[in-house]
């Protein structure tokens, strides 16, 4: 994976699939992805998600991007563990805690 191993997940569930069976979505999505540079900020793994989605009507919409995810995966998402939710929120805090330093101290 580009950006290491997953830290967090968003457990869907099939019952919502509406148009293609998932396997079928998922196959699909990843044929046209097979070739895509993934990049952090314009077509990433959450595009390809979306994009397996929108060809699944997931919950009935086919309007899925990658801002969709990000907040879906923010607001329902798991960390797959402690070590997930570490890796997730320490840099930034680390970040946070010198540039506190810096105003306060310097």
């Amino acid at each position: 994976m580009a950006f290491g191993n997953p830290t967090k997940y968003w457990q869907l569930d099939v019952s919502r699939v509406r148009d293609v069976e998932w396997d079928e979505a998922v196959s699909k999505a990843s044929q046209e992805y097979r070739n895509r540079m993934h990049n952090l900020c314009c077509d990433n793994c959450h595009s390809h998600v979306a994009y397996a989605l929108n060809l699944m009507q997931y919950d009935g919409k086919s309007n899925w991007n990658m801002v969709h995810i990000a907040v879906y995966l923010l607001l329902h998402g798991k960390y797959t563990g402690f070590g997930g939710f570490l890796k997730t929120w320490l840099p930034f805090l680390l970040i946070v805690a010198v540039i506190l330093v810096f105003i306060f101290v310097f």
